[in-house]
């Protein structure tokens, strides 16, 4: 493991758990890579002698960032009235958490996306003052028309995109279906604000659509989450916001290099939920891709990298990859900055216990990873009529649920499934699910747990 640092960003370190042990003939090397972040520019990290002052901010100053709150107006948020009420009361709980400086713009979104406050493709700078006028704007925005989520993402994204800060931030809610664009126009608008900002999601109700609230999120490395009670949008809003506020630096890549003659299989976030990167490879020769993680506070996450390796004798040994977090150059101009580093290695034996023994954090994620795919898999089979199928799924699910300790999972399943045994995954389906019920678990599907250490 090796650390590196630079004034006031996180220091970050890399841990590498794996069996690095093939029998003869084996090719699949398999490592779960834990990366740690502490001390930034809030909390005040030490630098390493010599170290460069991080763009932005200064010692013991907190990264510039600016946030955009997307709030659903369409027509459906009267319905009932209370529903518009929270959300105008969410918003304003959220504008009252942004730090001191923060710039920040609140846009409501129908079939067409609008910057209510400050307006005219400002962005305001949060104090006192700005923060009683954005909520007294807030107070006069009332529903009406329909949902066109990518014009809202469109617009943030030119918002934030002419702020010079370290943080860039949107926060949307909506309460219904992407009725009124086409599925591919939204999809092209994530493709456009992709890597350009962060964004957390959240559906309020039922009457959404949860593959579009966690691909949104998923596509802009945010979180999705459901709001079933509007109630409880104040408190989420509130969390979200102090999380956002949180992040001390953006744009962290995980680089991956390999030798000559290794595939990559996948390379996936696993903690604290499944995310899969593989296919957000950019290449950065020679024989390097970075994969996107977005932004970072104090806090670890766990990432599992799969690659195949050439075959090898017995007592070989090769280096089969080297995972490294890098921050870019700010200008473009420059190498990007190596914040740690860790190796995932190869070693051929003919000592069978070593060479099929399952390293323990490779086990659980495997494990965890599916737990998420038969989750899925199981709710679309209920939906499709294919019971015995979604019996089957969903008591897989139960049994590695149980297996891995995921209780959160293990309550929302029971919600829908009644348990017989966990630990051989016997359910039987609920005649009656709630819809809200329903929508938790697929929206929280992805929701993994540490591995104990």
């Amino acid at each position: 493991m090796a650390n590196f640092s630079k004034s006031n960003v996180p220091q970050f370190s890399v841990d590498v758990y794996q069996n690095e042990f093939l029998p003869e003939g084996g090719r699949e090397v398999n490592g779960i890579v834990t990366v740690t972040s502490t001390g930034g520019g809030t909390t005040g990290g030490i630098p390493l002698p010599g170290a460069a002052a991080a763009p932005g901010y200064g010692p013991g100053q907190a990264p510039s960032a600016a946030v955009v709150l997307m709030v659903d107006c369409s027509g459906s948020m009267d319905y009932p009235p209370t529903k518009m009420r929270n959300a105008r009361d969410a918003t304003a709980a959220a504008i009252d958490t942004l730090r001191e400086g923060t710039r920040f713009s609140v846009v409501a979104g129908t079939h067409v996306a609008k910057d209510v406050y400050p307006g005219n493709g400002q962005l305001a700078v949060a104090d006192a003052r700005t923060k009683a006028q954005a909520k007294d704007a807030l107070r006069k925005l009332s529903a009406g028309g329909g949902t066109a989520i990518g014009t809202w993402l469109r617009l943030t994204d030119r918002l934030l995109g002419a702020a010079d800060v370290d943080i860039r931030h949107g926060i949307l809610l909506t309460d219904g279906r992407n009725e009124h664009e086409a599925p591919e126009d939204l999809r092209a608008a994530l493709d456009s604000c992709a890597g350009r900002f962060t964004c957390d999601a959240r559906g309020v109700g039922t009457d959404w659509e949860v593959k579009e609230v966690t691909s949104i999120a998923s596509a802009l490395l945010g979180t999705a989450d459901i709001v079933a009670d509007p109630a409880g949008l104040a408190a989420d809003f509130t969390q979200m916001m102090e999380n956002a506020m949180g992040k001390e630096v953006a744009d962290v890549a995980l680089r991956l290099w390999t030798p000559v003659g290794v595939e990559i299989r996948f390379v996936k976030q696993v903690a604290p939920t499944v995310e899969d990167l593989t296919g957000r490879r950019t290449e950065a020769p020679p024989r390097a891709g970075d994969y996107p993680t977005g932004s970072w506070g104090d806090e670890s996450r766990d990432y599992h990298v799969c690659v195949l390796v050439p075959e090898a004798g017995i007592g070989q040994e090769m280096l089969a990859a080297r995972v490294s977090l890098i921050l870019p150059d700010p200008s473009g101009a420059g190498a990007p900055q190596v914040l740690s580093q860790g190796l995932v290695r190869a070693v051929w034996t003919d000592d069978m216990v070593a060479s099929t023994s399952i390293n323990p954090q490779v086990a659980h994620y495997t494990g965890q990873a599916e737990l998420a795919q038969v989750i899925q898999q199981g709710l679309d089979a209920r939906k499709s009529g294919d019971f015995d199928g979604a019996t089957a799924k969903l008591g897989r699910a139960v049994q590695l649920a149980s297996a891995s300790g995921n209780q959160d999972t293990a309550k929302l399943l029971s919600k829908v499934v009644d348990v017989v045994d966990a630990a051989t995954g016997t359910v039987r389906l609920k005649a009656k699910v709630a819809e809200a019920d329903e929508m938790t678990l697929e929206t929280r599907s992805t929701k993994t747990v540490r591995v104990k250490k």
